[in-house]
């Protein structure tokens, strides 16, 4: 064999272990493209407030949840199947903390009527009925949810001694994320010092009834 015949040899084998930079680069922005996709598909979703609503200004006559004549009464609706909810359950247990004993806490579960048994009963329902000062209902087919007008789990209400509303909203400042936020600031100051700069803000989490959510359908 020549030298020229290993000078082609040797070229071709160079060229088949040389990477395809042509294909790489392709595939690299292919995979650059899909990641940044889902991330903004994330912060999307985690930034994405529930629907708004307008809860009665004055306690609803007709709940059969008692309010507190002696300080305020916050109300946090509450879906035991969310997974964002622990945030406000979390969120909830230091607005407990830092009031001292100075609020009424109520966490309405929302319970299917044709659920089993203790359907509801699920770690957020023991988290939240653990945190101090704090007394947790079962809400079946959000008969009260509908009353105070909430349709979105992690959706809470501040209600006077007696039932002027001062605050509605929720108390995370994104979809699952506990920190530092406008609601739990709000209720904070409402309670401590009666005054706050902001009574509404917006509410992350699912909604309530789940018509679109898998988590309802288990039993």
């Amino acid at each position: 064999m020549t030298e020229t015949n290993f000078k082609e040899i040797d070229e071709t084998h160079h060229r088949r272990l040389k990477p395809p930079g042509l294909l790489l680069v392709t595939l690299t922005a292919i995979w650059l493209g899909v990641v940044g996709i889902g991330l903004s598909w994330m912060w999307e979703y985690e930034t994405t407030p529930g629907e708004i609503t307008k809860s009665p200004t004055h306690w609803p006559v007709e709940s059969q949840i008692e309010r507190s004549a002696s300080c305020p009464t916050l109300i946090v609706f509450a879906h035991p199947r969310c997974p964002c909810t622990r945030a406000s359950i979390r969120e909830l247990e230091l607005i407990m903390a830092h009031c001292n004993g100075r609020v009424d806490a109520r966490v309405l579960f929302f319970k299917p009527t044709d659920s089993s048994a203790e359907w509801e009963k699920t770690d957020l329902w023991l988290s939240a009925e653990a945190i101090p000062g704090v007394k947790v209902h079962c809400d079946e087919d959000c008969s009260e949810a509908e009353k105070f007008c909430a349709t979105t789990s992690g959706y809470s209400l501040l209600y006077n001694p007696n039932g002027q509303l001062l605050f509605s909203g929720g108390i995370t400042g994104s979809r699952g994320h506990s920190g530092d936020n406008a609601g739990r600031s709000s209720i904070e100051s409402l309670v401590m010092n009666g005054v706050t700069n902001q009574k509404r803000t917006f509410v992350f989490g699912c909604s309530l009834l789940g018509q679109d959510d898998d988590y309802t359908k288990e039993n």
